[in-house]
């Protein structure tokens, strides 16, 4: 995950001083052809700004205006009512193509036939989409493995956070997807005013270069999805049995420690945690993303600062005190139909999980409430939060498609970028009311059991593009406290020491740091000793740390111009 701060002004650059980092110093590539294919595992770095030939902004005008303001990017603005749909497409876009784009899916896949993937394709002009829906707890390290073998179908869509799992994915880019730049290219807003209406960073942010020693190279291969502010993950506390039992929720880490003991029962099945892997480094103050920090004049990961053994130790007093559910290492448990079971008092997840769980409380297959840790930290230090920098991922479209197909797909993309307040938003979001969803006494939809399982709980269409604007939005109790939470945390959001700039590492760097995650979990979970913690640094290190030090220097003194 990208490591943004509202604190930190947007900085113009030249393209030349930026894009197509990764020069014979860094990346190592050979020229190559614009039009060629790319190979290399050394790592590259790419600007996201400064480009000349991305979509032309045309501001998209929102029906209506938000009922809660805040200060964009990490504090989003809400709605609290429901507007009267209007449309925002007046003419759909006749099409008779068929296509099937991978999407990742958590949960049971919904059937092919539900009415919800009909009324959609009917809505935006007859062009069929199948979906086909993978497991999404694998997907990031399986789509290698189709990208590779070219068994994605006409595309696939990646959350940004998949791409740690490719250990190249620049040249998998350039090599796989279609070059979208000639036909997006400058103003496209009379054939879709929405895509033209999305932020011109998020364009930025699909820009990979054919090679990244040459600026001219770079061009537009993505189609963003979401760009949402404010964090990503939370770690989430079912507050109602932390009232049953006189607890209060922790602002320290000290005090989560308490709550947790105070709360675990292991001989009666109940656990403070499920897992602490990917939210709890920024409670000691860790770096996100790659793990690298600019401190004293230089860059240090994670894994050298004394905060890291920190939150080893942290993690492996919590398993030794028996707070985490003895299951977890498998990693075959279901988090969420635990935390609503009540046997498990945290779960850490994506942001979404607050509005699903509040979603299932309004339609009664879930009790309670929950609400995610603040901004914390241990020992009095300054607490950090993570939070969004970038687009939530992207759509990419097969290479060899031809172009009157990729324009019919960009169709679909543009009835998809559709805001809150539309037609075309509630019927890709919501689904056919009286079929997926019904709307309540104060006019908001609220799903059926059918809208659940075939439109809210998976992926669907909601993310093949990005809205023109992205707000909070459902339940307007919810959207207050989660308005409110933002809010509570912005302040602490993390420095993005990488704002303008996307830095791969080399492949042997995302090797090393992926057994140095998997011996993590070796001392997280009592299966190595706490001492082993200096010669596993050492081995990351001295098998592609070390080196991915060199390559991320050369980039971050380009960026900052040192």
């Amino acid at each position: 995950m990208a490591t943004p701060s509202d604190r930190s002004p947007l900085r113009r650059r030249s393209l030349f001083k930026v894009a197509g980092l990764g020069a014979a110093g860094i990346a190592g590539l050979p020229v190559v052809a614009a039009c060629s294919d790319i190979e290399s595992g050394a790592g590259t770095s790419q600007a996201t700004e400064g480009f000349d030939f991305l979509p032309t902004y045309k501001e998209f005008p929102l029906p209506v205006q938000p009922d809660l303001v805040g200060e964009p990017p990490n504090h989003p603005s809400g709605f609290t009512s429901y507007p009267e749909p209007v449309p925002a497409v007046e003419t759909a876009a006749e099409g008779s193509g068929e296509y099937e784009i991978t999407v990742a899916m958590w949960g049971t896949p919904p059937s092919a036939d539900d009415p919800y993937f009909a009324a959609c394709q009917e809505a935006w002009g007859g062009t069929k989409v199948n979906l086909r829906q993978a497991d999404g707890n694998t997907f990031a390290d399986t789509s290698v493995q189709w990208l590779a073998a070219n068994e994605f179908g006409d595309g696939i869509n990646l959350f940004s956070w998949m791409l740690y799992a490719h250990p190249t994915f620049q040249e998998t880019v350039v090599n796989t997807f279609y070059d979208l730049t000639d036909i997006v290219k400058g103003d496209i807003s009379e054939r879709w005013p929405l895509l033209a209406g999305e932020a011109t960073n998020s364009w930025g942010q699909s820009v990979w270069s054919t090679d990244p020693e040459d600026p001219e190279t770079a061009r537009v291969f993505g189609i963003p999805s979401n760009f949402s502010g404010g964090p990503g993950n939370g770690m989430f506390v079912r507050t109602d049995l932390l009232e049953a039992d006189g607890l209060a929720m922790p602002t320290t880490v000290e005090e989560v420690l308490e709550v947790a003991r105070a709360w675990s029962d292991d001989a009666n099945g109940r656990w403070a945690f499920l897992n602490l892997d990917y939210v709890t480094p920024e409670w000691f103050g860790l770096a996100s993303g790659d793990g690298w920090a600019y401190i004293d004049g230089k860059l240090v990961h994670n894994s050298e600062r004394p905060e890291y053994t920190e939150w080893l130790t942290f993690r492996r007093t919590c398993w030794d005190e028996k707070l985490i559910h003895p299951d977890t290492p498998t990693g075959t448990l279901d988090g969420h139909a635990l935390h609503i079971a009540g046997t498990i008092l945290m779960s850490q997840d994506g942001m979404s999980w607050w509005s699903d769980y509040s979603n299932q409380v309004n339609t009664g297959t879930a009790t309670g409430a929950i609400e995610p840790i603040g901004a914390i930290s241990t020992g009095g230090r300054e607490p950090i939060r993570y939070v969004n920098t970038g687009v939530d991922g992207w759509t990419f479209l097969r290479k060899d498609l031809e172009k009157e197909q990729v324009e019919e797909l960009l169709d679909v993309m543009n009835f998809c970028s559709s805001p809150y307040g539309t037609t075309e938003y509630e019927l890709i979001n919501y689904g056919v009311e009286g079929t997926h969803f019904n709307y309540g006494d104060d006019g908001l939809p609220v799903y059926t059991e059918q809208g659940t399982a075939a439109v809210q709980a998976p992926v669907n269409y909601k993310t093949l593009s990005g809205q023109v604007q992205t707000f909070l939005t459902g339940d307007p109790a919810f959207v207050q406290r989660k308005f409110e939470y933002n809010a509570s945390v912005k302040d602490f959001a993390e420095v993005n020491i990488w704002e303008g700039m996307r830095v791969e590492g080399p492949a042997d760097f995302k090797s090393a740091a992926q057994t140095l995650k998997d011996q993590e979990a070796d001392i997280a979970f009592g299966r190595a000793d706490l001492s082993t913690i200096p010669d596993m640094v050492q081995t990351f290190l001295d098998n592609g740390g070390e080196a991915a030090r060199e390559h991320y220097t050369a980039a971050y003194d380009k960026l900052h111009g040192n």
